[in-house]
């Protein structure tokens, strides 16, 4: 198996460094520093599987141009605000992928994919929870992992033959996945608690440097705070036909908020969740409310606003994620 990562930053690195130690034909298209880095010393990675330094199976270029031959996959890992500049890097690939996929948070990146490559047949639905971040050039931490991490599929609902071997290979790498028949689901339920802990955090959290989600989630206001997105957040999922199934169980709390039978029992529920990792001295930020705290500009559009928009069309109130988009919008406006 031949596997590129477009957009091979903190995410993309610690996939593509994990598959190419299982023996996958990995290539990273990344920055320039990063790549160079890797070329001349090895991938590292650490975090929660470990220290591992990768030499084996593993290519780095900046530019797409530099990749050598022919890919079964290529792997779709930038922001989503930055696809656009990404995919137009890589035309020169086109005829030589025979699948795309994309692990980034929000649910129009199969469509852009599709537009993109011009062939709809060679898009699969991906989607994966798994935390990377990039330290320096050749170094990234794999802080966070859940026990299944990526799912794969058919848009058309089935479980092909390619879809079940980039789980294999997943699995293989220790980086658990499944081939599913449901992966429409599970994009917008990964959407739902990407943008129940984003809206959250930065509508809480930002005006303080120094907080971590722990911090708000300990307190009864910032749990009620949780619980009221979460709600609104269920109720348009729920009016789109599906049940939430914590596909990303433990960190995904959506069903447990769901079978709750007041706001009450659910902001218990979230402040034993915050007291639990407070114990296991988990100390990190979403995505969102990191971009904030660095100065760069958010994915609020890309993360909250599908579901402002959503709520709007299905005639469903959602009060609160739209204050919160509106916070994070004003916020935006000043980010680089």
């Amino acid at each position: 198996m031949r596997v590129c990562i477009l957009g091979a930053g903190g995410l993309g690195s610690v996939i593509g460094g994990y598959l190419a130690q299982t023996g996958v034909d990995t290539t990273l298209i990344a920055r320039p520093a990063h790549a160079d880095a890797i070329t001349r010393d090895g991938l590292r990675i650490e975090g929660v599987r470990g220290e591992h330094h990768v030499h084996d199976n593993l290519s780095a270029v900046s530019n797409p141009a530099d990749a050598k031959g022919e890919f079964d996959y290529m792997i779709l890992a930038t922001k989503a605000k930055d696809s656009e500049t990404a995919l137009a890097s890589a035309d020169c690939l086109k005829g030589r992928l025979k699948t795309v996929c994309s692990v980034q948070n929000n649910i129009v990146k199969e469509g852009i994919l599709a537009e993109w490559i011009g062939d709809p047949a060679k898009v699969m639905g991906a989607s994966a929870i798994e935390g990377g971040t990039l330290e320096a050039p050749g170094f990234v931490k794999n802080h966070v992992t859940v026990p299944t991490t990526a799912y794969f599929g058919e848009l058309d609902g089935t479980v092909s033959p390619r879809a079940q071997a980039l789980a294999d290979a997943f699995n293989k790498a220790g980086l658990g996945a499944k081939a599913v028949d449901c992966i429409q689901q599970v994009l917008w339920e990964k959407l739902a608690q990407i943008c129940n802990a984003s809206a959250w955090s930065v509508s809480t959290l930002a005006g303080n440097n120094e907080l971590t989600f722990v911090d708000g989630m300990t307190l009864p206001e910032g749990a009620a705070h949780y619980v009221a997105i979460s709600r609104e957040l269920l109720a348009v999922y729920s009016a789109l036909g599906y049940s939430p199934q914590n596909f990303y169980a433990p960190l995904s709390r959506l069903k447990d908020v769901y079978e709750c039978k007041s706001d009450e029992e659910a902001v218990k529920l979230m402040l034993g969740f915050g007291e639990r990792m407070k114990a296991q001295g988990y100390s990190g930020r979403t995505s969102m409310h990191d971009d904030v705290v660095r100065g760069k500009k958010t994915e609020v559009d890309y993360i909250v606003k599908p579901f402002v928009d959503k709520g709007r069309e299905l005639g469903i109130p959602v009060p609160t994620v739209t204050a919160a988009y509106r916070i994070i919008k004003v916020l935006d406006h000043y980010l680089d």
